[in-house]
Formats: structure tokens, C-alpha cells, sequence
């Protein structure tokens, strides 16, 4: 088992210095396993003054009625699928509303975008070739994307299934075997298809536990994807943080040197 490492650059101590007051505002995180992590988005949102209510429906956490009291909430992945009938799916998805409704900031990564977009009336699906994206992939940003910002030429991927674009979504990225990887609803939800959240140790241990899928259609074998992380893992990174600084603001003020 890989356990997250402790940071020879500080890291730890600089998110010390950073550590959230009980009055500062907080992002719901949704996670869906007992030892899922928030990785660099946790570490990126707490150094810039965020707290984190970590909550898992799998285990039976249930997701707050309101938002109110909330700065935003974030949706991870999985390795269930949006179409699952438990009912923790069908409630996330359906408790979707609230953020929407109430106009807060909303984030969607994998998983939870795949929930956005089948609570928007979209559909949620495999492949039709049996393809799968598991590694790194090339991604294109559209007009609309790159309006408001740049994006990595290289993202990290770790699916099955794609979602279509809903009905007054803005697309904002395709890729070349899932062409929805990024998208917009309103002004404030949005929806990801890749992984920007690893840290080494998270990559580590995917790339371990999910070894059984690299014989799936289209995926990398695992050597590439650590070798990618070193090429391709500096820009994706400084995405991330104009990406959460453009929904949450204040990030790009944060602690940028997480691994």
C-alpha cells in the first residue's frame, strides 16, 4: 500500500501556516471510497483558506439540504458508474439540483460530472468501440474554451464511459476518443472528465490497484503513465490552479507546490 508521502519541500508546514479558521468558508468535497482523497484540490483549496466538509454517501454520509452555509462543492470520481442502481447515485445525482438552484459554485471531476450531466438529461455510456481512456490523452480546447483560459495539450484519464453534452452545456475541451471532456452549465457548474487531483502517491496507487484494466481497449500500461506524469504533470498542474482560482477564486494565492 502507498501512503501519502511526507513532502520534502515543506509542504506540510506551509499548509500549517495556512490551516482554515473555524469561520472560513467551506467547499462540500463528495468522495466515494473509505480512503479516497481530495488531493491537490484539497491541498490547493485549505492553503488558500477553505475548509473541507469531506463527506462520502457510500458510507453513508447524506449531502446537505442546502448549501447555505457552503462556498461550493466539489464531486470526485469513482469506480462505480453514474448508471449504478444504488442509491447513493440516485441521490447525488439528484441532490445536483441544489447547487444549481441555489447558484453555487459546483465542480464535477469524472464521476461527478458524469452525474451532472445525467442529472441535466444526458446520457452516460461506454464506448461503442469498447474503447477506454486510462492514462494520458491529448485534449483540445474549443472557441468557448479557450476564451477563457489555456488549457494542458495533456490530460490523465482513468474510465470507462463518457458523457454526452447536455442540452445549453458550453463545451470547453474534446479529446480524441471521448470528444466531451469539459464542459459548462450556467456560470457556475462545470464539468471534467480527466484527473487533474493526483498526487504522486495517488498515481501510485492507482496505477497498482488498477493494473487489471490496462488490458482494456486503449489503455497505457502503467510505466507510461508515471512516465507521462513527468512530462506532462507541471502544466496540468498550473491548470488546476487558474482553473479552481476561475470557480472558488483565491487560489491562485495558494500554496502551488503540491506533489
Amino acid at each position: 500500500m502507498f501512503r501519502e508521502p511526507r513532502s520534502s519541500s515543506g509542504l506540510a508546514a506551509k499548509l500549517l501556516d495556512h490551516e482554515p479558521s473555524r469561520t472560513s468558508p467551506k467547499i462540500l468535497i463528495v468522495l466515494h471510497q473509505e480512503h479516497s482523497s481530495p488531493g491537490r484540490v484539497g491541498h490547493l483549496l485549505q492553503a488558500a483558506g477553505f475548509r473541507l466538509d469531506i463527506r462520502r454517501p457510500p458510507l453513508g454520509d447524506r449531502l446537505p439540504e442546502t448549501l447555505e452555509e457552503h462556498a461550493g462543492a466539489i464531486i470526485f470520481g469513482g469506480p462505480m458508474s453514474a448508471n449504478d442502481p444504488d442509491e447513493f447515485i440516485r441521490h447525488e445525482t439528484e441532490w445536483l439540483a441544489v447547487p444549481l438552484r441555489e447558484e453555487k459554485p459546483f465542480l464535477g471531476i469524472c464521476l461527478g460530472a458524469q452525474m451532472l450531466a445525467n442529472h441535466l438529461g444526458a446520457s452516460v455510456a461506454p464506448h461503442p468501440q469498447g474503447h477506454v481512456e486510462i492514462g494520458w490523452y491529448p485534449l483540445h480546447a474549443t472557441e468557448a474554451g479557450r476564451a477563457l483560459m489555456e488549457w494542458p495539450r495533456m490530460v490523465y484519464h482513468f474510465h470507462r464511459e463518457g458523457f454526452e453534452l447536455p442540452r445549453s452545456a458550453t463545451l470547453l475541451a474534446t479529446g480524441d476518443v471521448y470528444p466531451n471532456q469539459a464542459f459548462r452549465y450556467g456560470s457556475r457548474a462545470w464539468g471534467l472528465q480527466f484527473h487533474a487531483e493526483l498526487t504522486q502517491a495517488m498515481m501510485h496507487r492507482w496505477v497498482v490497484r488498477g493494473a487489471h484494466r490496462f488490458e482494456l481497449s486503449g489503455a497505457q500500461q502503467g510505466r507510461l503513465h508515471l512516465e507521462g506524469r513527468m512530462i506532462h504533470d507541471a502544466a496540468l498542474k498550473a491548470w488546476l490552479v487558474a482553473f479552481l482560482t476561475r470557480i472558488f477564486g483565491a487560489v491562485d494565492r495558494a500554496v502551488v507546490n503540491c506533489v
